[in-house]
């Protein structure tokens, strides 16, 4: 999710990763694994300031090769980060959602190709010319809604007021919508590519109204249970983050302020999850390997949109070169919190991380190491050929 300029994460693109540790020979990959160069790579991404903390994970046919945290997790008391910490996932919340879509697809319930004024009459000005598949990929041309001036908070004085009453406002879907739909679009539906919040909000009011029941309540029963995510949760106003996790702070001139808690109705079905390293890697090893969707829509959900810069983007899924073969996932981006969670092209290996941005001065640092440690654990104990 992109929006709150003073507060928000830097954007990672996941198509200009470094290549990192390079992998040497061998039969097996957990003895291939530099976990030490891992661990300093995660260290890295702490280290300039640019973030409080640090996780990964990368795990392969259900084995975890290394998992590692930096950093602290808690300022106040100094508690260092785990790798078992909970953390707000951001946008990776669209590929949950984006499964569920695809699922009530396969049950003929809704098609890709159905204009949205189908299912959500009266919604959207244009309606009748935007498809559900043009939600999903981006190409519907729809204002994000969390580029309005209301959503950015780039000075103190509004900074203050977030702060102090906006962070704890309740929205609904239908508002945020309302919010893009007061401006005018970017292109006409399937001219171009635009990420835009505003199309899972969409995504959100559909599944409730083909099912009956909350974005959140499908995703609980179609995904997390049935795969044991004990420590994944879809919130829906509860601003809190439960059990043990990573604290988000804004960098002031008196010191850190703690943003961890705010009302996750701002996101939505565009980026309101909560989950850990090891759920996240459960979850795509399960849709990379077949087990949530069927052979059809697992093809969709990867057929990306060759358009500008959306040209690796499917339906709720990216598609990210590196020089060990292509990994397909989603880039998580909250107030406090940058993520990225990937696995392989048959789901055999994962690789999750996730960092807390915090001084402004360090982030590019940050982000370039974080971007070459996603690289380094995505082939870590890999050469060319395994790929």
């Amino acid at each position: 999710m992109h929006g709150l300029v003073r507060i928000a994460a830097v954007v990672l693109a996941g198509a200009g990763l470094v290549t990192g540790v390079a992998p040497s020979a061998g039969a097996d990959p957990a003895r291939r694994v530099d976990r030490a160069a891992l661990d300093a790579g995660l260290r890295a991404v702490v280290a300039p300031g640019g973030a409080t903390a640090a996780l990964g994970l990368v795990r392969e046919d259900g084995r975890t090769l290394w998992k590692g945290a930096a950093g602290t997790a808690d300022l106040a008391t100094g508690e260092p980060a785990a790798p078992r910490d909970r953390y707000r996932i951001g946008s990776s919340t669209k590929t949950f959602v984006a499964t569920v879509v695809l699922q009530l697809v396969a049950e003929q319930r809704i098609s890709l190709d159905d204009p949205v004024e189908k299912h959500l009459p009266g919604v959207l000005r244009n309606g009748a010319a935007i498809s559900i598949r043009q939600l999903l990929n981006h190409t519907g041309g729809l204002y994000n809604y969390t580029s309005d001036p209301a959503f950015s908070y780039d000075d103190d004085a509004s900074f203050q007021t977030w702060l102090s009453t906006d962070r704890w406002k309740s929205r609904t879907m239908a508002e945020l919508v309302a919010v893009a739909e007061s401006h005018p679009p970017y292109f006409p539906p399937g001219q171009d590519w635009y990420y835009s919040n505003t199309d899972y909000i969409l995504l959100g009011m559909l599944i409730e109204r083909t099912t009956g029941r909350s974005w959140q309540q499908e995703v609980e029963r179609r995904i997390i249970r049935p795969l044991g995510l004990h420590e994944t949760t879809m919130p829906e106003n509860d601003p809190t983050v439960p059990g043990r996790h990573t604290r988000a702070y804004a960098s002031m001139p008196g010191g850190p302020v703690d943003i961890t808690q705010f009302n996750p109705t701002i996101a939505g079905p565009s980026g309101a999850g909560i989950s850990t390293t090891a759920d996240l890697a459960t979850f795509l090893s399960a849709l990379l390997g077949g087990r949530l969707l069927g052979p059809a829509e697992l093809a969709e959900m990867k057929h990306t949109t060759g358009l500008g810069r959306g040209a690796d983007y499917g339906l709720g899924l990216e598609r990210t070169p590196t020089p060990c073969g292509v990994f397909w996932g989603h880039r998580g981006d909250s107030i406090g919190y940058s993520s990225t969670m990937l696995a392989d092209d048959t789901g055999q290996r994962q690789v999750v991380l996730s960092r807390n941005p915090y001084d402004p001065a360090g982030m590019p640092a940050s982000a370039a190491a974080f971007n070459a440690l996603v690289t380094a654990a995505a082939c870590a104990g890999r050469t060319a050929q395994d790929s």
